[in-house]
């Protein structure tokens, strides 16, 4: 047996020594294997988490098999047209070979670092390289800085070092005898042909979809391949709304749509460039209070005592709610901390496959300052890191706010690459309220943090908080301790009593479940302290991250003309929706059940209710389904057009 399998071994590699292909066929054949090994690493740790069922592995390894033959055809198109058009005296010189033999094992190398790199990715997101590897490509410092903070990156590097080593030796005979082959144009154009055809092929009848076999989100991640799910998702990060999901007539859309966002206290304004634009007429006197968001880092209801949680992690944040009203069944719209400030600024839903934050043409668009800077207040967005980071900087900028971050802020007492940490932000902050206060100024601001966050490092001293290594438990405590001192420091301010806190979650910490959207990892917090003004409450309806602005202004009597997506919910208990973004997915949750949009035009409809232990798939519902298309589609449109604005 042994005899038999090294005759093949050794005809597999005749076959790679006689071809001017043969490099070709040797890295496709390392490409495959690692692949392979890496798809059954993840499967291997997915298995041991309940994620998928052992059964599934029948589809996942084919499937994902398939995916990897054809990335191989992608990732090594250019490799065979230079094996056809270098010359046989240019293809055999000293100096192409050693450049060749150089390039191979940067290659060699660079599979196994991405190998690597995936295992992280998918601990962290259970996921192949998607849209978020994309976005988070685009700002190379802050992510590989965080990395190298969190990972013990000399390690991956020198074992992934040692291994392409050892493949190089192992193969660097065959390719060096590849060289002494002598061929001609015609003896390698069939070749070249047959793989041109097969990649037109793919291209035409293949997309990231096509391997989609199950209703486990995670199951179809191991079917892909990480390479071609990362180009996929780079190749559509700019999605034409209508190409790509339902669309239903505009007309209907708009009616639909109007239905959804009305409420008792509010009339549309008939010609308005909006088709949504109304007057929301809050009764009494508005109570023009300060208005301090602190939007949180990765702070998932999950974490909170208040919300459930036996962990004691969060014994401020749990006092504060007790005196507070506090919002019981809220949901984040995406799972970035872009989606969550278009969510809370603007009311904005999540439409595929960017945020407006970081899209261009994003200036001047209706969010919550422009009702504040009509009510006398002066908006700050303040940031404990590089607000060029995400394009955050230049879209709160641009959209009246007065934008603080790291660059604004005196010398930190503790900082790691994502920003200072919590209790430097929040002492900038207060120098900035106190000028405020001082010139006559209403504050209205939103702070967001970014301590919770890899690499999970903090000031050294605090009781409770390991300053290194605590991961995201110590991230959870040092959040709720410093916004503890923030109170304190509060309490200290004369504008105390004339100030409401808001403390809402950017995103969960992470997504879990098998799910496509899986509702449980989008469940926030949202706490409204302002005790000697709003009686403390609990509210279980139906809350969204788009619902925070309007419902802050209903409590604080102001009157104003909206096209928010959002509505205020104590003005709404029923009649509840919200929204949701996952990479390319989009959902609409309402009456417990979720409406989901998928990438090319896919639907599905699941039962859920909070609690349950899983989403029941469901035949279709025409109308939840065209209320979905109605408010994504149109929320395209309004950017797309520029009337996502009154006038």
């Amino acid at each position: 047996m042994k005899k038999f399998l090294l005759s093949g071994w050794r005809l597999r590699f005749n076959v790679i020594e006689s071809s001017r292909y043969g490099p070709l066929y040797l890295a496709a054949l390392l490409f495959l294997v690692i692949a392979s090994a890496t798809r059954l690493a993840l499967s291997i740790v997915a298995l041991s988490h309940s994620q998928i069922a052992a059964p599934q592995l029948a589809a996942i390894i084919p499937i994902g098999f398939f995916f990897d033959l054809i990335t191989c055809l992608y990732l090594f198109a250019l490799f065979a047209l230079y094996l056809f058009i270098i010359p046989e005296r240019l293809y055999r010189t000293r100096l192409q070979r050693r450049f060749f033999l150089l390039v191979y094992f940067a290659s060699i190398f660079g599979l196994l670092y991405l190998a690597a790199a995936e295992y992280i990715f998918f601990d962290e997101f259970d996921a192949r390289f998607n849209f978020i590897a994309v976005e988070y490509l685009i700002y190379p410092h802050e992510v590989f800085v965080n990395i190298w903070q969190s990972y013990n990156v000399w390690q991956f590097i020198l074992l992934t070092l040692v291994v392409a080593l050892g493949l190089m030796w192992r193969v660097h005979p065959t390719l060096i005898k590849a060289f002494s082959h002598r061929s001609t144009y015609k003896t390698r154009l069939i070749p070249l042909l047959i793989f041109a055809l097969l990649l037109a092929f793919v291209q035409s009848f293949v997309n990231i979809n096509t391997g989609h076999f199950s209703q486990n989100r995670v199951a179809n991640e191991l079917a892909q391949n990480g390479i071609y799910s990362f180009f996929s998702a780079a190749a559509n990060s700019e999605l034409n709304y209508p190409q790509y999901y339902k669309t239903i007539p505009e007309g209907d859309a708009i009616a639909r749509l109007r239905s959804m966002v009305t409420q008792p206290n509010s009339t549309f304004i008939e010609g308005a460039i909006n088709p949504i634009a109304r007057r929301v007429d809050n009764p009494g006197t508005p109570q023009l209070l300060n208005v301090i968001v602190l939007l949180q880092e990765s702070l998932g209801a999950e974490f909170i005592g208040y919300y459930g949680d036996k962990r004691n992690l969060t014994p401020n944040i749990d006092r504060l709610a007790s005196e507070s009203i506090v919002f019981t069944n809220v949901y984040a719209t995406g799972t970035r901390t872009v989606r969550g400030m278009e969510a809370v600024a603007a009311s904005f839903p999540p439409v595929p496959a960017e945020s407006i934050v970081k899209r261009p043409k994003n200036e001047n668009m209706f969010n919550w300052s422009t009702v504040m800077q009509k009510n006398g207040y002066s908006p700050t967005f303040i940031y404990g890191g590089y607000g060029t980071f995400d394009n955050m900087n230049y879209y709160f900028g641009h959209n009246g706010y007065r934008v603080v971050d790291r660059t604004s802020m005196d010398k930190p007492t503790f900082s790691n690459i994502w920003g200072v940490s919590d209790e430097d932000a929040y002492r900038n902050a207060f120098r900035i309220f106190d000028e405020q206060f001082a010139h006559g100024e209403k504050i209205f601001s939103i702070i967001m943090s970014t301590s919770n966050h890899k690499p999970f490092t903090f000031p050294a001293g605090i009781p409770g908080v390991q300053s290194t290594g605590g991961g995201r438990d110590a991230g959870v405590k040092y959040s709720d301790y410093a916004i503890g001192k923030f109170f304190d420091a509060l309490k200290t301010k004369p504008y105390y009593t004339d100030t409401v806190v808001l403390i809402v979650g950017d995103h969960g910490a992470r997504v879990y479940g098998k799910e496509n959207i899986p509702l449980p990892s989008y469940e926030l917090p949202l706490i409204i302290y302002a005790p000697k003004h709003f009686k403390p409450q609990s509210i279980s309806a139906l809350t969204s991250q788009i619902d925070v602005a309007p419902t802050m202004l209903g409590l604080l009597n102001i009157s104003y003309d909206s096209v928010f997506f959002g509505r205020d919910v104590l003005k709404t208990l029923d009649n509840r929706f919200a929204l949701f973004n996952h990479n390319r997915d989009i959902a609409l949750y309402q009456n417990d059940k979720i409406a989901e949009l998928g990438f090319r035009k896919t639907i599905a409809m699941y039962q859920y209710k909070k609690g349950d232990s899983e989403q029941i798939k469901t035949g279709p519902e025409e109308e939840q389904t065209k209320n979905a298309a109605s408010l994504f589609q149109l929320a395209y449109d309004f950017y797309k057009h520029q009337t996502y604005r009154l006038k």
